[in-house]
């Protein structure tokens, strides 16, 4: 037997009621009849009474004879059988695991903190009862493993400044990723017959030592990206102005005067201070 036997055992109920008939008549032919070996039966009817079970919704009992795989009863109810039975229960219910924060190495070979959120259920008894020490052990370090395989894949981040351009990381591709991890984990767990049910990151950081530096750098890159798009910006302007200029017949400017307008339209557009004009009441040389 290498899989999974659902059986159905005797109806509890019906048992329960011989088993307290044949206890009760008992009881009445020993004083009836003043014989004490009726009383025997009694024993009988305790060693009986060891065969009830209780199966919960979404709970399980495996049952072995003596060492022997019999079944397992996963239907809710009560139940009677083989009072030498030894009756091992296994949950069917969703369980949920929040891994511990591991530090591992990402693609990048930057250490990040890493944790994952597992939601999973039981969908083979006998696998998990059988095939696996301990079952809910083994989920935990199983998914610690697979969390550390899948860090190992993708980088934190994208660093195009370095050349280094990935289309999944572990920042930003959050579906990509989490199915990735699930794939991974259901494949280590399906040994135990355990079902993964969702599997997603919990937490993500850089690791203590290279977080200040890391921020920095995120920084610096925003900041070089926002002057990029100031810059693009204050041409287009100063391009349309002078092209306004010249259409409306405004002024005439030669190249020297169009440098210093550019050079002052550039700095007032780009600079971070907002800028203070001056008056010229003079001419445009003085």
């Amino acid at each position: 037997m290498k899989k999974e036997k659902v059986i159905t055992p005797a109806n509890g109920y019906i048992i329960l009621f011989i088993l307290i008939a044949l206890l009760l008549g008992c009881i009445f032919l020993t004083f009836t009849k003043e014989e004490p070996a009726y009383l025997l039966v009694s024993i009988l009817c305790a060693i009986i009474a060891l065969g009830f079970i209780m199966v919960q919704p979404n709970s399980s009992r495996v049952l072995l004879l003596f060492g022997k795989y019999i079944g397992t009863v996963n239907k809710n109810g009560f139940y009677w059988v083989n009072p030498f039975y030894t009756k091992k229960k296994i949950s069917l219910r969703a369980s949920n695991f929040d891994s511990e924060r591991l530090k591992v190495n990402d693609k990048l070979g930057n250490p990040v903190m890493i944790s994952t959120i597992l939601v999973w259920r039981v969908s083979d008894t006998y696998k998990a009862a059988f095939d696996v020490d301990n079952y809910e052990n083994f989920v935990r370090v199983q998914t610690d493993a697979a969390v550390r395989k899948l860090a190992s894949m993708y980088p934190y981040d994208n660093f195009a400044d370095d050349g280094h351009t990935e289309d999944i990381t572990l920042r930003s591709s959050v579906n990509e990723v989490s199915e990735t991890l699930e794939k991974e984990i259901h494949e280590r767990l399906s040994i135990a017959g355990i079902e993964v049910l969702e599997a997603r990151i919990g937490y993500l950081a850089y690791a203590q030592e290279i977080a200040n530096a890391m921020l920095k750098r995120q920084q610096a890159t925003a900041i070089v990206a926002a002057r990029h798009k100031i810059v693009e910006g204050a041409v287009s302007m100063v391009e349309m102005a002078l092209e306004k200029l010249g259409e409306k017949d405004i002024v005439n400017l030669d190249d020297e005067r169009k440098a210093a307008m550019v050079s002052n339209l550039m700095v007032i557009l780009c600079g971070d201070k907002d800028a203070s004009p001056v008056l010229n009441t003079g001419t445009l040389n003085h």
